[in-house]
């Protein structure tokens, strides 16, 4: 069975949602028969990266005040939290994420994207260190285990996997999603947003029960 994964590493129920599946997948009896393919997904493509603060971009952006968004990420830090996630407020800046998933793509020809994703997402949100920067990017990417100046190259070349990138995107549109988190199971069944663990599982197991009838 195949489960796909859309998410952007600048969202936070991206973060929470992968965690809360990631629980859900250990807790589904067939666990070891599944595949997991990892999608991206741009919350803010026209984005340029800069210093203005993740709390007044984003309020900007859908209309709320700063109290509002403070209130929402407070939302964040404690569902992470009940996830075993560290999650900082205050400290991130916006950006565009392009970069990062050309280097997430470029990690999965070398087996490691799921854990240049896990440290990305840890980094961002747990740090508060900006997945922006090219000099963060080269060392995440030297972190788990990649090649320094094989990233290098990826990241100073603009056309290096961004066809891949796009190409998650325009089928994301094509499956209907407008947002992330976005899984889905089997190209049959549709999951979006942040869910509980055991939804996740039960999501799961009517996948494989209907892949099994059929």
């Amino acid at each position: 069975m195949r489960v796909e994964i859309w998410t952007d590493i600048a969202c936070p129920w991206c973060y929470i949602g992968k965690a809360h599946f990631d629980i859900g997948l250990t807790a589904f009896t067939h666990h070891d028969q599944v595949q997991v393919v990892h999608r991206s997904f741009e919350l803010n493509p026209q984005a340029e990266n800069g210093t203005v603060p993740i709390i007044d971009a984003v309020a900007a952006q859908y209309g709320r005040t700063r109290e509002q968004q403070i209130a929402r990420e407070e939302q964040a830090s404690a569902m992470a939290r009940s996830a075993g996630l560290a999650y900082r407020i205050g400290g991130r800046v916006f950006g565009n994420t392009f970069d990062i998933h050309r280097l997430i793509h470029f990690a999965k020809t070398r087996g490691l994207q799921v854990e240049l994703i896990d440290l990305a997402f840890r980094v961002n949100f747990a740090d508060e260190r900006s997945v922006y920067d090219r000099g963060t990017l080269v060392g995440l990417a030297v972190e788990v285990g990649l090649n320094e100046a094989e990233a290098r190259e990826v990241l100073d070349n603009p056309d290096a996997y961004a066809e891949e990138v796009r190409a998650d995107e325009r089928l994301a549109a094509e499956l209907g999603a407008s947002g992330v988190p976005f899984f889905v199971l089997n190209r049959r069944y549709g999951v979006s947003g942040v869910q509980p663990a055991e939804m996740l599982t039960r999501a799961l197991e009517q996948a494989w029960a209907d892949r099994s009838a059929a």
